[in-house]
């Protein structure tokens, strides 16, 4: 299994640095990492295996491969294989969502509680985006491949991630000039890579 880090995480560490936002940060980083450890723990109980680990500035991917059994029978069982993607790809924000009900019945310092939720709440929000290969994206893409085959789920997923980046970006543009907070807007170019890498 490879582990990789993609270096631009240093710029966004000394920015969240310069504004006071490391903690914030950091705490993100810390329940993304365990986001991935949900989608791999369901993954390793589906028999998929981990091919690598990768560090991005946003958290963090692990990509999972069907045993190779599993490969075999990919033709006659695809529609199974669709079904064990979806609830790889759900484990991570189920897991989110449960951090933020269950920090918010603990009896903790406030302003901790308030940052794990709203991160964990952030984490749960941004990754049931419908845009490959968040979390939402790859759910969407399973099910309709499920329904419409290879070939139109894939027109029809990049029809969903063009409609929710512009979206996301009036939306994220408003979010800007209100809150007057910058980590929307790395969000918002994050989010645009995203959709061109897979164009």
């Amino acid at each position: 299994m490879k582990f990789r880090i993609d270096l631009k995480i240093l710029f966004f560490l000394a920015l969240f640095s310069l504004t006071g936002q490391l903690k914030v940060y950091l705490i993100v980083m810390l329940f993304a990492l365990l986001h991935e450890i949900a989608h791999l723990l369901i993954g390793i109980i589906l028999k998929f295996k981990p091919k690598q680990i990768e560090m991005m500035p946003f958290g963090f991917w692990i990509d999972l491969i069907p045993d190779k059994e599993d490969i075999k029978k990919m033709i006659i069982k695809s529609n199974l294989t669709e079904l064990k993607y979806i609830f790889i790809a759900l484990a991570g924000p189920l897991f989110n969502l449960l951090m933020v009900i269950l920090f918010e019945r603990l009896n903790i310092e406030k302003t901790m509680k308030d940052l794990i939720v709203y991160s964990n709440f952030f984490l749960f929000v941004l990754n049931l985006i419908p845009i490959y290969p968040l979390d939402g994206g790859r759910i969407i893409r399973s099910i309709l491949r499920i329904f419409q085959g290879k070939k139109l789920a894939e027109k029809n997923m990049k029809i969903i991630a063009n409609t929710a980046i512009a979206l996301l970006t009036f939306i994220g543009s408003i979010a800007i000039l209100y809150f007057k907070n910058i980590a929307i807007f790395f969000i918002l170019i994050y989010l645009w890579n995203l959709v061109l890498k897979e164009k």
